[in-house]
């Protein structure tokens, strides 16, 4: 996150508009400019267009907050300089009115404009507020996507839950869910060497952690895409992806409102768990006056369904609908890590004297409670203990104390905080880190074959060797390698997919891409004018493979080498294909011919 200092200059060659930038802009955490090569091009329209300028205001609704009416104006000033990139329209005096706008937009901006820029403000305006919204949201929910794994591990040691959902594996086949797991493994390195977890029955809103946070990991994913296309490439009229935009927006309400009443869900558990009878009383108390009720969540998701399906191009409406609403649940969440730190560490209120000092602790039961934490959510425990420190000093009572925390603890949680940035990199080091309980994982593209996987791939590998042997074929065995050029010289646009070897002998090797291109090596190696063989083996393919396929596979291989009579060697393959398949008991298939 850029700070208040900051400034991002747009408009150079190889700049672009990110959902942070915007983000950074709308809250005055960085400031708006421009590069010298964007005020060169501004300069020729500037020298070419004189007094054929007409009086315009360029105002937004007042249902938008000031955060989304500077994200809107970014987002034309960022598109005025793609279309100056293009055009020699648009005059300097536009943009940096617009950036100076950014300092107050209280009221509408009001400039004299020629007929080109008129057109071009125009286009832009019915869409830059939704670009605008979808930047923020973009920035929200990746960061609330991330932040909320780490508040729902807390979560789980203050209901002392049972944690066996999070005991997921990758069997590698395509049947998991990869973010579900990734969310899993996430969850167990903050909770690794928890004493507190697994005590009590887990509740629902413990046990879909999982599937809930990784609706909203894909979604949150998908808003990223595109809101990264769409900053970065000019607005056009009638593109379709305002339509893309709102579609988007109705699974992200979706997303959100699962997860939103679920953490509401940890919330009030965590407030039952609350030991101390006042510092409970004083904590409900400002939960239900300050924490978005499930009901709130509910009609706010509701509003964004029927905006988008009303029919009706209402872009600053939904656009804020859906701020609206991601800043509803990050309030939850907030309440949530409030209610589970105050669960676990909430005696500390009790220890405070009237000026602040800290009664003296017992270093035998600290240090005792520090180990029932998990190494990872007793660093982020630490981290908010840090932040009270610094922030809140002693006050009239508990409760006073209380409230202070509460309202700090919303603040840090606030990704507009100044060291909301130090948390988020916090929780990722964690997660990211190379702790002793994540477990390593087989590289993408492959998989691990179990115990009963093997017998059943071994009985499949009989038959069909069975088959092929007993229409005369003899096994061959090649290298899982040969020299680049021989298969590269064979598979043309395909090399590209080619896994290229970093040999120390002194030749280019690749892995084969199939054994097709071996057996041909060996025969032309062996001088060999015919043969009838197969061969069973690994093959390596260096793509981005799609649900259910691999870069680690194996392939059977039967092949007729030499003069035969016409069609023989085809009919024995179809042959010995029909009888395989049969033999293999797989069921009805068809054998199609291209």
């Amino acid at each position: 996150m850029e700070n208040n200092n900051s400034c991002i200059n747009l408009g150079g060659k190889g700049s672009s508009l990110s959902s942070s930038s915007v983000f950074a802009i709308a809250n005055d955490l960085a400031k708006l400019g421009f590069e010298n090569s964007a005020l060169q091009r501004l300069a020729i329209a500037d020298s070419r267009y004189g007094a054929s300028v007409k009086p315009y205001k360029l105002d937004f609704p007042n249902l938008l907050t000031l955060e989304e009416k500077k994200s809107a104006l970014v987002v034309i000033f960022n598109n005025l300089l793609l279309f100056s990139a293009a055009t020699d329209t648009i005059r300097s005096i536009l943009p940096n009115r617009i950036s100076s706008a950014l300092d107050d937009t209280s009221r509408p901006l009001e400039i004299d404009l020629t007929e080109e820029e008129v057109r071009a403000v125009e286009i832009l305006r019915p869409i830059s507020v939704l670009y605008g919204a979808i930047a923020l949201v973009d920035h929200k929910s990746s960061a609330l996507s991330a932040i909320a794994d780490a508040v729902a591990a807390i979560s789980c040691e203050s209901s002392r839950s049972d944690v066996s959902a999070f005991e997921l594996t990758d069997p590698g086949d395509g049947s998991a869910d990869k973010d579900e797991i990734g969310i899993a493994a996430d969850v167990k390195v903050l909770l690794n060497g928890s004493k507190l977890v697994g005590k009590a029955k887990s509740e629902e809103a413990v046990s879909r952690i999982p599937k809930v946070h990784a609706f909203l990991r894909k979604q949150s994913r998908l808003v990223h895409s595109v809101a990264r296309v769409e900053l970065k490439s000019a607005v056009k009229s009638g593109s379709g992806a305002a339509e893309t935009v709102r579609n988007l927006f109705s699974s992200l309400a979706t997303a959100l409102w699962d997860f939103g009443r679920y953490s509401y869900g940890r919330a009030k558990l965590n407030l039952v768990l609350v030991v101390d009878g006042d510092v409970k009383s004083s904590l409900v108390g400002l939960f239900e006056e300050k924490c978005p009720s499930a009901d709130t969540l509910r009609s706010e998701s509701k509003v964004v369904s029927e905006l988008v399906f009303g029919g009706e191009e209402n872009y600053d409406s939904l656009g804020h609908q859906v701020n609206v609403l991601v800043g509803l649940v990050w309030k939850i969440v907030a309440w949530e890590a409030i209610t589970a730190f105050v669960a676990l560490e909430g005696a500390e209120l009790k220890e405070k004297s009237q000026d602040g000092e800290v009664i003296s602790v017992n270093k035998k039961s600290e240090k005792k409670k520090k180990v029932l934490l998990g190494k990872g959510t007793s660093v982020l425990i630490q981290v908010i203990k840090n932040r009270l420190g610094s922030k809140v000093s002693g006050s009239d009572g508990s409760g006073g104390l209380l409230e202070k925390w509460v309202e700090e603890l919303l603040s840090f949680f606030d990704p507009k905080d100044l060291e909301f940035d130090n948390l988020l990199s916090k929780v990722k080091e964690i997660v990211e880190g190379n702790e002793a309980r994540r477990l390593p994982k087989p590289p993408k593209g492959t998989r691990d074959f179990s115990k009963e996987q093997m017998t059943v791939r071994k009985k499949a590998f009989s038959i069909i060797e069975d088959v092929f042997e007993k229409h005369g074929a003899t096994a061959l065995d090649t290298p899982v390698f040969e020299l680049s050029d021989v298969l590269k010289g064979k598979y043309g646009e395909d090399s590209k997919l080619i896994y290229d070897l970093a040999d120390q002998g002194g030749e280019h090797l690749s892995l084969r891409y199939d054994l097709t291109v071996p057996f041909a090596r060996h025969m032309a190696s062996n001088g060999l004018t015919s043969l009838k063989r197969y061969q069973i083996g690994k093959v390596y393919r260096r793509d981005n493979p799609s649900k259910g396929r691999y870069r680690e596979f194996y392939q059977c291989d039967f092949d007729i080498a030499g003069q035969y009579e016409r069609m023989g060697p085809d009919f024995e393959v179809i042959k010995i294909l029909t009888e395989l398949l049969d033999k293999l008991n797989i069921g009805d298939y068809e054998v199609n011919f291209v």
